[in-house]
């Protein structure tokens, strides 16, 4: 029985040994290698005193002591924390703070990166460095202020084999929480979703089940495995036993020579990067059976372009949020059909469209989407009012399939029609969705505000046929005319600091003052209207 996350490599390495689980680069390990230095890293964490529900910050780019690592944080009990390698240190720490990280794993140059969080925070207490040698480590520490054990990778694993910890791999619940992800919301900064190994593994069969996985599949995985769907990916092919290849790209080209080198047969983007594979000049792609679009809707165009060069591949169009994993999909055959569809839930889940009073709409009645069923997660982390605000019951007669009636509300409005498709309507909230990602705009504002000159800012997303939607900035600033170019170029150098790049403004405005509403606040609607019907126009 599938039970908790270790267990989808347990199986595997038991039915395919020598199959290759995970390919970096040029570089692969067979499950049974896998499963076996798991297991390794899984005992030096014991060794170091890691105990269940203790929280790992696994701060990497794809390489293979990220997957070790959260898988060994499964067979210890404890639960793994990805965080996206292209945050910044205001992100990191925030992250590390607000779950109180025990172990932070990460390499040289985040390290480095880093640093000035390391002699502030209380509950760090250890941080592996997987690149580093002693000597790196030593001079480290005597150049930095900092209080945790640093260690490097090398020497958990020799820790681990000097002592006796013998891993119980039977006394964890399915129920008990494997992962906080950390997602942004519309106000403040990025909450942690608590994912129990439940919704792990039952997300991975359900994505597996619908896109038919097997054995023979060879899944390209180009999504931060901070992502709900790229770290989906990882579990959906070690659940199959098929072989998972990792990539870290820099450019579409490098996406189309992986699939090319390696014979993909399965792939899964975001609307940005889908836009530039469709511009991008193509090998062969006949070994490609399937790929999937989420974390925005894709331009038809785009698509169309997409089915010409990858021509013996099905596309799947999904939809779905961090708190619910996914929520719908579109199956290829009714792509013609639905064009412009999110498709129906996918299984294990159900997807209801309600209205503000909690009851069901009619066809063609926009309502919120709201998730029903296993698959929801267990709230966010040490935030009940946020929890409460997002979770709620329903109505008995609209979940008598599930033995709880606890459901997500997504925030997006969204239709459905005769058939039960759903279509995409809007955001409810003032979250910008850029490059596939969910930002908060107070994140940014948060950042940016506190620039010199500057009275007040406001950041907000207009639409962009590549990003989705770009970032902009409007600020307000005394400064004179001839001044406020360099105050642009103050507010853009301190973003690219503290700030990732998907978070970068596309443009930076400098007005006098904001316009007001009635009650004095920042009339954003107003804002956005000016400058949404510039750039859909553009």
């Amino acid at each position: 029985m599938l039970s908790c996350v270790h267990d989808l490599l347990i199986q595997s390495a038991l039915q395919r040994p020598n199959a290759v689980a995970v390919q970096i680069k040029d570089a692969a390990i067979n499950y049974q290698d896998l499963q076996q230095q798991t297991y390794t890293v899984a005992k030096g964490f014991l060794a170091l005193g890691l105990k269940a529900d203790e929280r790992v910050a696994i701060y990497l780019p794809k390489v293979v002591e990220n997957i070790q690592a959260l898988l060994a944080c499964s067979y210890t009990h404890s639960i793994f924390v990805p965080i996206n390698p292209v945050l910044k240190s205001p992100q990191v720490q925030h992250i590390v703070d607000d779950c109180q990280v025990k172990i932070i794993i990460t390499n040289k140059a985040r390290l480095q990166a880093i640093k000035s969080l390391l002699a502030k925070n209380s509950s760090l207490e250890v941080i592996l460095v997987t690149d580093a040698n002693e000597e790196e480590l030593q001079a480290f520490t005597q150049t930095n202020a900092i209080k945790q054990r640093l260690l490097t990778w090398q020497a958990l694993l020799i820790l681990a084999n000097e002592t006796g910890h013998a891993i119980k791999t039977n006394s964890a619940s399915s129920k008990d929480t494997a992962a906080i992800l950390y997602t942004s919301g519309s106000t403040g900064k990025a909450k942690g979703v608590m994912l129990s190994h439940h919704n792990l593994v039952l997300g991975a069969q359900s994505v597996a089940q619908y896109l038919s996985l097997t054995e023979q599949d060879k899944i390209l995985t180009v999504l931060p495995l901070s992502f709900d769907y790229g770290l989906n990916q990882l579990l959906s092919c070690l659940l199959v036993g098929g072989q998972c290849i990792l990539l870290d790209y820099l450019l579409a080209n490098d996406v189309i020579k992986a699939i090319n080198k390696h014979q993909i047969t399965g792939l899964a983007a975001v609307p940005p990067l889908w836009s530039q594979l469709a511009k991008a000049r193509w090998l062969d792609a006949s070994s490609v059976r399937y790929f999937t679009n989420s974390g925005g809707v894709l331009n038809t165009s785009v698509l169309e372009q997409l089915r010409k060069v990858m021509p013996n591949a099905e596309p799947y169009l999904m939809y779905g949020l961090t708190e619910a994993f996914r929520s719908t999909y579109l199956a290829p055959n009714m792509l013609d059909k639905k064009q412009g569809s999110m498709g129906k839930a996918i299984p294990h889940a159900k997807v209801l469209v309600l209205r503000n009073d909690g009851s069901e709409c009619d066809d063609d009645e926009v309502g919120e989407l709201v998730h029903l069923g296993p698959l929801v997660s267990q709230g966010y982390w040490q935030d009940s009012a946020k929890t409460d605000a997002k979770f709620k019951p329903v109505a008995k007669h609209l979940c008598q399939e599930f033995l709880c009636n606890k459901a997500v509300f997504s925030g997006d409005l969204v239709k459905r029609d005769s058939d039960g498709y759903l279509y995409f309507v809007s955001r409810a909230d003032e979250m910008i969705k850029s490059s596939g990602y969910r930002i908060s705009p107070t994140e940014i504002e948060e950042q940016l505000s506190q620039a010199e000159y500057i009275n007040e800012l406001v950041a907000f997303g207009v639409p962009d046929e590549e990003l989705g939607q770009a970032i902009m900035v409007v600020a307000s600033s005394t400064v004179q005319e001839k001044a406020k170019t360099e105050l642009q170029e103050a507010l853009l150098k301190q973003a690219k600091i503290s700030l990732p790049n998907y978070m970068l403004p596309k443009e930076i405005i400098i007005l006098d003052e904001l316009p007001k509403n009635a009650n004095g606040k920042i009339d954003r609607s107003k804002l956005k209207q000016g400058y949404y019907s510039q750039y859909t126009h553009s």
